[in-house]
This record gives structure tokens, C-alpha cells and sequence, in this order.
């Protein structure tokens, strides 16, 4: 995984942002395996959670919990599937998304290769039919990364489910690719958002603190490590809002911090009435977030769009040089954490239509109302 140059993840743990109940639920309906990474539900009555894939008998309504992360099931008490392994789940592996058999299988035998000596991307290329750069092409097209970062990817996933698996630090290290344990804690913030032994310890001793406060748009929360803003939350009670937080970040040490945050909180308010613009890089805004370098690609163009106007999830696609990835931009403005200072509800759909909106499609609404009125004085 990898994030924007000039801030690092305190915590790595969530792996999505949590979709309403209604969205996942209707997802669950159709196995829909485009959900999955984007939640986990869990059975009461069986005392084990899944992916919204998972081929297994379905439940009635009342035993269903949705969780934003395998952790965050886990805390809850349940265990996972041994029918869909909801745990062993990768980004872009296999089927989950829709991928074309060229990069299906160019995942596959990236895969299968021993893990310190993948194959070259020409080698892949050619055994898929494909010349290396239309394999890079499609690669980013459908799974909105180049093949080296999603090699990347794999390779710290290996490391992460190796230290959730119990393996000894040096046995995951070694076991996942990397040649010496000194380039895994050089990066330790990148692959993991800790080092491993703290990985490997559930995120114990990651902290995070929090505030709320009122505003013109429902309450906002605010939450930051010490070295940025960690989640930028909107929403119409603190309860929801503080469950939210703790979905997201299961296993790190949440503590409400009022006076503390009181600079950030002004920051946060500053952008949310267009009294500054928003910026990745701004000085008074340092960000600590998880993000693909797909990812940072996408809320980046979300920052230069001024504000009060839109741009569909194709035209941001274009932008940044992945025609064709308008899904990928779509799930990139889902998983944005830090709302209002990273704008994404500058972005619609196709048509033009504010589609969901993680805090409210009203809200969305809203929000870009308020912008064009400031921007017309």
C-alpha cells in the first residue's frame, strides 16, 4: 500500500469505510462481489462473519451486523468463514472485481511465483498475450494501480496476514518477500501503520484523538494522530459518529481530546465554510490516512476542482490519466475519510445525479449549494 508522500498512516487496520445498513444488506441480498472489502457481516446465530460474496445460507435480517473490517468483527466477537476465508480477501484478486481474464490471470501468476522472486512484468505480459505496456494499461484501468504497486500491495498483505496468523516476526518478514527485516521497519508506517511487532500485537498502543462540534451542516468529528488529521466525520449525533470512528480504527487506543484538537477543529470548520480551499499539502492541514497511490491520485484532482462546481467520476478518471477507471474513481471517493478537506462530494455520477454520499446525499447537496452561493458574491 502506499500514500501520499507527505503523510503517513498511524493505522493500517481498516480496510473500507462502511457503507448504510440498506446498501449492505441489498448487497448481501445479491452476493454482490463488488462489496467485498467494503464490509463484513457477521451472524448472530452462528457466531461467524463473511464476505457479501460468501456462498453460504443466508441469514434473516435480525442476525445481521455489518463491520467495517475483519478486525472490527473480530473485536465483536465472531470468527471468520471457513466457507469464503474472509480473511485471506486481497484487493483486485481474482474475480471480486469483475477482473479481464488477461489481468485475472496476470494476478494469478504473480501469485504463484515464490515470494522474493516474482516474475518480471514482460514474463507475465507475454504468457497473458499481452505487450508489458497494455498489461500496465489494463492493470490500472481495472484495479486503478500500476503492477508494481499492486505487487506492492500483495507483498505487505502477506506480511499483515502472516503476523494475524501468529507467525514470529522474522518468519513473516522473510515469508512475505522481503529481503531483511531493516527495509520492513524503514516502512514500517507504509506497510503496516506500526511497526511489526505492534501489528502483531492487534494495534495495541496506536492512539487517536477525537472531538466533536457544531456546525452549520450537523455535528463533525475530528480525529488525529500526531501527525495529522486522521478522519474528518459528518453526521447528525456524536454516538453514531463516535461508533463510526471506532469501526474504522478497531484496535487503536481512541480518547476524546477537546482542547487539543481545538487547532485542527478550526482548520476543518475553515474549509468546511470555504473560508480556505482544500489541499492535500496545506501546512495547517497535515493528513494521516490510508490511500493507494490510485487513491491519492483521485483525492488530489477532488482538491483542484473549485469549489461549487462537479465533475463526473469519468471526467476525473481522464484527469488523472486512467480513462476507463470512472468505478475505480467512484470507489476512491467512498473510501475517502476526511471529508470537506478532501472534497468528494465534488464528484457525481455520469449523468450529473449526486449519487451516495458516505454522510448524506442532502448533506452533499447541501454542501455544493452553499459553495456556489460563496462563489457567485
Amino acid at each position: 500500500m502506499t500514500q501520499h508522500p507527505l503523510s503517513f498512516p498511524a493505522v493500517a487496520l481498516a480496510t473500507s469505510l462502511l457503507p448504510d445498513a440498506d446498501t449492505c444488506w441489498n448487497a448481501l441480498q445479491r452476493r454482490d462481489r463488488a462489496y467485498n472489502g467494503r464490509f463484513w457481516f457477521s451472524v448472530r446465530t452462528t457466531g461467524v462473519y463473511c464476505l457479501p460474496s460468501c456462498a453460504a445460507r443466508p441469514a434473516l435480517r435480525r442476525n445481521v451486523d455489518f463491520h467495517a473490517s475483519p478486525e472490527a468483527a473480530e473485536a465483536a466477537g465472531f470468527r471468520a468463514c471457513k466457507r469464503c476465508k474472509p480473511r485471506d480477501w486481497v484487493p483486485g484478486k481474482g474475480s471480486d472485481r469483475g477482473l479481464s481474464r488477461p489481468v485475472a490471470r496476470a494476478c494469478a501468476l504473480f501469485d504463484a511465483a515464490a515470494a522474493d522472486t516474482p516474475p518480471s512484468l514482460a514474463e507475465v505480459a507475454r504468457k497473458v498475450g499481452l505487450s508489458s505496456g497494455a498489461l500496465g494499461k489494463r492493470f490500472i484501468a481495472e484495479l486503478g494501480v500500476a503492477p508494481r504497486d499492486w505487487l506492492i500491495a500483495r507483498k505487505r498483505e502477506r506480511l499483515r496476514s502472516a503476523l494475524r496468523g501468529g507467525a514470529s516476526v522474522a518468519d513473516a518478514i522473510y515469508g512475505a518477500g522481503y529481503g531483511s527485516p531493516s527495509r520492513v521497519y524503514e516502512s514500517s508506517d507504509k506497510a503496516l501503520g506500526m511497526t511489526p511487532a505492534t501489528y502483531a500485537r492487534g494495534g495495541a498502543g496506536a492512539h487517536i484523538d477525537y472531538t466533536t462540534v457544531e456546525s452549520d451542516y450537523g455535528r463533525v468529528l475530528v480525529a488525529a494522530t500526531r501527525k495529522g488529521i486522521a478522519a474528518v466525520f459528518l453526521g447528525d449525533d456524536d454516538r453514531a459518529l463516535e461508533k463510526s470512528l471506532k469501526q474504522d480504527f478497531p484496535a487503536a487506543e481512541i480518547v476524546r481530546n477537546d482542547e487539543e484538537l481545538g487547532p485542527r477543529v478550526k482548520g476543518v470548520l475553515s474549509r468546511l465554510y470555504g473560508r480556505k480551499p482544500s489541499a492535500l499539502d496545506a501546512p495547517d492541514m497535515p493528513l494521516d490516512i490510508v490511500g493507494t497511490a490510485f487513491q491519492w491520485k483521485v483525492w488530489k484532482a477532488l482538491t483542484e476542482i473549485p469549489a461549487g462546481e462537479t465533475r463526473t467520476y469519468g471526467e476525473i478518471a481522464r484527469q488523472i490519466g486512467a480513462p476507463g477507471s470512472a468505478r475505480a474513481v467512484g470507489r476512491a471517493c467512498a473510501t475517502n475519510q476526511a471529508a470537506v478537506v478532501i472534497p468528494c462530494h465534488r464528484a457525481v455520477g455520469s449523468n450529473g445525479a449526486l449519487t451516495g454520499y458516505r454522510w448524506g446525499v442532502a448533506r452533499k447537496e447541501r454542501l455544493l449549494a452553499e459553495e456556489r452561493r460563496r462563489s457567485s458574491r
